[in-house]
């Protein structure tokens, strides 16, 4: 573990916080008006970390592992979430004190009081704060009855609010809307994944903990579809023999250690598909800097299980604060694209080649070229080749209701064909394709909540300076952020060691050379080099580049080491190929 205890340690805890907040990695928002709980700004340190670990996730889902990038609206109308479950479901259990009239969110009021409240049902919470006589944490008073309270928030889309909508709380349902449209763009092939880095929103009723707890917040979701006939998964071979530590529901007061092969024979993990992405998951984090011997999975209990998850897995990360969820992997079944297909009335699958054709009873949809002729005229053929396509028993539906039936066209224009015209009709044919509903495994990250952990791993706290013989030596707690150099906002600093003599325009074009490769490069001329080196290594940069008066001579700089404090002479000229160097011999160590 680091060297501090983060809540355990006021004095450390303030130190971590005072640098994050004084270094640029974020703050409370809205700070000069009091702050509102579960909002925080990031600054310039922190929105660099967090797009460095985005690009790493990018790397291993989008470059790697083929998915497909998506970027959809952070406003989600009504229907969306009633067809999703969320407007149902989606709530936690809320008590307000009958006389402050503070909110509360229920199963917070019960920690250290009962084991998991947050697993009870609402009539367990009730008795559970009698018994243990809650009361109000504000003020001491009674508290009023439970009442569900709806995690969305809810706005409104048009100047007269015409239709009701949400802030996603998750993106995932936009990424369902989209199936049929990706799947085509995929040319078809089952499995493929689908990833998309946003924002999402929940309306915490008591948000606490810094950036581990949010009302607005950073996801990194992936959706892999897949044929749940389909029992092998070749990818797996990769972390089959992955020995990981899992904490399974059937014993969920015990960790067990063993391959993530042993775990999906022995029934533990539900699939090859789910125990890939469990590997996966924690090969990322191990790429961002947090150790493995830190991690490990736990599995939902049956009364925590979402309402879509056939099975779900949390990465948590041993924080000074306890076990941190920072990853859920979830097996959602085909919930989300029955649930959609069925709300909207659009066809939801994907086609499956039988191994042997068979006999089957096939429903066809015609259209009659009589009837439409006359009323489309030149849009009549482009019509009735789409109706051909559209899904037989909405239609049918349509038909028995009398309506007119939708159809739009390529070009976007919309017609309402006359049910006449459509002929639907049942016949016995060979068939050698059928039509099932993909299966989803989603790997859903906290990118806010794994940017906490990443600073706590890499936090160090020392009683003074290594820089000896400087001013540092006295100056107390020397602190240093030791970040794996792919994720550090700052990736070197470059420093004259005087501000005149001809140093500064040496150490402008090493500057300009260095950005030229793409590397974020800091300049500071001010104060001691000391005191320059503890400044970067507040802020995490792996590499300090001085140029000193014998740079004028040799033509050479020193690069000074974060981690170790050695450096090393290297030709000014070659600079920016060593710092690539050492950045990929960081990777390998």
């Amino acid at each position: 573990m680091p060297s501090f205890e983060l809540g355990k340690d006021p004095a450390l805890t303030d130190g971590l916080y005072s640098l994050l907040k004084r270094r640029g990695f974020f703050w409370p928002s809205y700070e000069i008006y009091g702050g509102i709980a579960g909002f925080y700004d990031l600054g310039p340190m922190g929105s660099l970390l967090r797009e460095n670990i985005e690009k790493v996730w990018k790397d291993i889902f989008i470059v790697s592992e083929d998915y497909l990038l998506v970027d959809c609206p952070s406003i989600t109308p009504e229907i969306a979430f009633r067809s999703s479950g969320h407007l149902e479901k989606f709530s936690d259990q809320l008590t307000r004190c009958i006389d402050c009239h503070t909110p509360f969110r229920a199963d917070h009021l019960l920690e250290g009081y009962v084991d998991a409240p947050d697993l009870f049902s609402p009539q367990e919470l009730e008795t559970a704060l009698r018994e243990n006589g809650i009361k109000c944490p504000s003020c001491g008073s009674e508290l009023g009855p439970l009442e569900e309270f709806n995690l969305m928030f809810r706005t409104s889309i048009g100047p007269g609010g015409e239709k009701t909508a949400y802030l996603r709380p998750e993106t995932a349902q936009s990424i369902f809307m989209d199936f049929s449209l990706l799947y085509r763009m995929n040319r078809e092939r089952m499995p493929f994944g689908v990833a998309q880095i946003g924002k999402g929103f929940r309306n915490e009723i008591s948000p606490r903990q810094g950036i581990l707890r949010l009302r607005e917040f950073h996801m990194a979701e992936g959706e892999f579809f897949f044929d749940p006939e389909v029992p092998d998964f070749p990818p797996f071979e990769r972390f089959k023999d992955s020995n990981v530590r899992l904490i399974p529901n059937n014993d969920p007061s015990s960790t067990k250690e063993m391959t993530l092969g042993d775990a999906v024979e022995r029934g533990l993990i539900c699939s090859e598909v789910l125990a890939y992405h469990m590997g996966l998951t924690r090969s990322f984090a191990c790429e961002i800097g947090i150790p493995i011997e830190h991690m490990r999975f736990r599995q939902h209990l049956a009364s925590e299980m979402a309402h879509y998850a056939r099975d779900c897995w949390d990465l948590e990360v041993e924080l000074s604060s306890g076990w941190i969820e920072m990853v859920g992997i979830a097996d959602r079944s085909a919930y989300d694209l029955n649930q959609h297909s069925t709300g909207s009335g659009e066809e939801m699958t994907a086609k499956r080649l039988l191994s042997e054709p068979v006999q089957r009873s096939v429903t066809r949809i015609e259209a009659d070229l009589k009837v439409l002729g006359p009323i489309f005229r030149g849009n009549a053929g482009k019509i009735a080749r789409e109706l051909i396509c559209m899904d037989a028993s909405g239609i049918r539906s349509i038909k028995d209701k009398g309506e007119p039936v939708i159809v739009e066209l390529p070009d976007g224009s919309v017609h309402k064909v006359p049910t006449e015209a459509v002929i639907i009709s049942e016949v016995e044919e060979k068939v050698s394709i059928e039509k099932y509903t993909p299966h989803v495994v989603e790997p859903s990250f906290g990118i806010d909540r794994l940017m906490a952990a990443v600073i706590e791993h890499a936090y160090t706290e020392m009683e003074k300076s290594p820089l000896k013989g400087s001013d540092e030596e006295e100056m107390g707690p020397y602190r240093v952020l030791r970040f794996d150099p792919r994720i550090s906002p700052i990736k070197c600093g470059v420093f004259p060691l005087m501000n005149r003599d001809g140093l500064p325009e040496i150490a402008k074009t090493l500057l300009s050379d260095l950005k030229k490769i793409g590397l974020i490069t800091y300049y500071d001329h001010s104060g001691s080099i000391g005191r320059r080196y503890a400044r970067m290594d507040e802020i995490g940069t792996p590499f300090s580049i001085t140029i000193d008066y014998e740079s004028k001579e040799d033509h050479a700089a020193t690069i000074r080491s974060r981690d170790t404090a050695e450096q090393i002479r290297v030709p000014i000229i070659d600079v920016p190929s060593k710092v690539l160097e050492l950045m990929d011999r960081y990777k390998k160590e």
